[in-house]
C-alpha cells in the first residue's frame, strides 16, 4: 500500500478553482447544457481535490493495490492501453474493457451496458467486482475514517473529519465532472483560433467524418451518449450480448455504449473488449466487418463505402481530436503532493 503523507498545507496544490469556495463547471463555448444536476451537489475546490485524492488512492481496493487510475491513466485520456480487459487485484482479468472518461458531466447512462445511472454511485461498480477492487464500501470508509491524512481532507472539504460512504463518493463525482476534453486542434480550428487550420487531408477527414459517423458520435462530444449494435461478431469466449443483460430487452441485444472519439488516439485498444488494437483496423471493420443481426444499427445497414486513401484521410481528422492540454493538465494528474509512494 503506498503510505499516505499528511499535507501541511492545502496551497501547494495547483488549482485551476478558489480553494475553500464554490465553484462552477466551465462548460466551453457553444457547448449543450450538462446533465450532471450541480444543485444537488456543488463544485467546492477541496471536494474536488478530495476526490482526486481518492482517485489516484489504491486505498479502495481489497488489498491495497488497485486504484482507480489502474484502468483510467490520465496520460492515456482515462483509460488502459497495455491490455485489452481490465485488470483487477491478484492479477484477475475482467470481461470488459475500460472506457476513457472524460466531458462525463453530459453522460445520463455510463458504463459500457448503462449499468449505472448516476456518476454519483458510479465508482460502487468497480469497487465491488470481484475482478477488480473487490471491496465493501463500508470497509472503504472504515479505513477512510482510521486516516489522519483523510481526516484532515473530510474538513476542508465537508466541514468536518467524518467520512462518509456519500461524502466520498459525492467528491469522486465532483473531480471526475472536472474532466473536461475540449483543446484539441478540432477544437481550434472550430473557434477559428489564429494561425490554427485543417490540412487538406484532414479537411477531407471532416467531411467524411460528418457524412458516415456523426450520426452516433456527434460533435461536440463527439458521442450521442446512446447505445448501439455496431456490428461486431460476438466474441465466442466473453459471449458479451451487452445492454440486453440491463433491460432484459431483445430490442437491446448486442447494443453497447457509444464512446467518444475525442482522443481516440490514445485510448487504444478499441470496442468494449479491446479487440482492436489500431484505428486502421476500426475504420476497416465499418468498411468490411459488419455483421448484419436483427438489432444492428440502421446507419450501419449498409458498410461505410471508403476507399483506402479515405479511410486515411478519415484517421488524420481523427487524430486532430487529441487534446494534449487535457491528458497533461496537472489537476487531473497524481497528487504527489499528497500521496507519496
Amino acid at each position: 500500500m503506498k503510505k499516505l503523507l499528511v499535507l501541511m498545507i492545502f496551497a501547494a496544490i495547483a488549482l485551476s478553482f478558489t480553494p475553500g469556495k464554490g465553484t462552477r463547471l466551465p462548460v466551453p463555448a457553444g457547448w449543450p447544457a450538462p446533465v450532471y444536476d450541480f444543485s444537488k451537489n456543488p463544485l467546492q475546490s477541496d471536494k474536488i481535490l478530495l476526490g482526486r485524492v481518492l482517485f489516484y488512492d489504491p486505498i479502495l481496493s481489497a488489498d491495497s493495490t488497485i486504484s482507480c487510475v489502474s484502468c483510467h491513466l490520465s496520460y492515456s485520456a482515462f483509460t488502459h492501453i497495455d491490455h485489452a480487459l481490465s485488470h483487477g487485484i491478484n492479477g484477475r482479468i475482467g470481461t470488459r474493457n475500460s472506457p476513457a472518461l472524460m466531458n462525463l458531466a453530459w453522460g445520463k447512462l455510463y458504463m459500457w451496458d448503462g449499468a449505472i445511472n448516476h456518476l454519483d454511485v458510479q465508482p460502487l461498480a468497480p469497487i465491488a467486482h470481484p475482478d477488480e477492487m473487490a471491496y465493501r464500501i463500508d470497509s472503504v470508509v472504515i479505513r477512510l475514517n482510521r486516516s489522519p491524512l483523510y481526516r484532515k481532507l473530510f474538513v476542508k472539504a465537508w466541514g468536518d473529519s467524518v467520512a462518509t460512504g456519500e461524502r466520498m463518493l459525492k467528491s469522486m463525482a465532483q473531480f471526475m465532472t472536472t474532466l473536461i476534453s475540449a483543446e484539441s486542434k478540432y477544437d481550434s480550428v472550430l473557434r477559428s483560433a489564429p494561425g490554427v487550420a485543417f490540412t487538406a487531408q484532414e479537411a477531407k477527414g471532416y467531411q467524411l467524418f460528418r457524412q458516415h459517423c456523426a450520426s452516433c458520435h456527434t460533435e461536440p462530444l463527439f458521442t450521442n451518449n446512446n447505445f448501439a449494435n455496431n456490428g461486431l461478431a460476438v466474441d465466442t469466449t466473453l459471449n458479451d450480448v451487452g445492454r440486453i443483460k440491463i433491460t432484459g430487452k431483445a430490442s437491446d441485444s448486442l447494443k453497447f455504449k457509444i464512446p467518444t472519439l475525442r482522443n481516440c488516439e490514445l485510448t487504444y485498444p478499441y470496442m468494449h473488449d479491446g479487440r482492436f488494437k489500431t484505428l486502421r483496423e476500426v475504420v476497416q471493420h465499418y468498411t468490411t466487418g459488419i455483421q448484419h443481426t436483427a438489432t444492428l444499427a440502421p446507419q450501419l445497414q449498409q458498410s461505410v463505402p471508403l476507399t483506402a486513401n479515405e479511410r486515411v484521410d478519415l484517421i488524420a481528422f481523427l487524430l486532430t481530436l487529441t487534446d494534449k492540454k487535457f491528458i497533461f493538465n496537472p489537476n487531473f494528474g497524481f497528487p504527489k503532493e499528497i500521496l507519496m509512494p
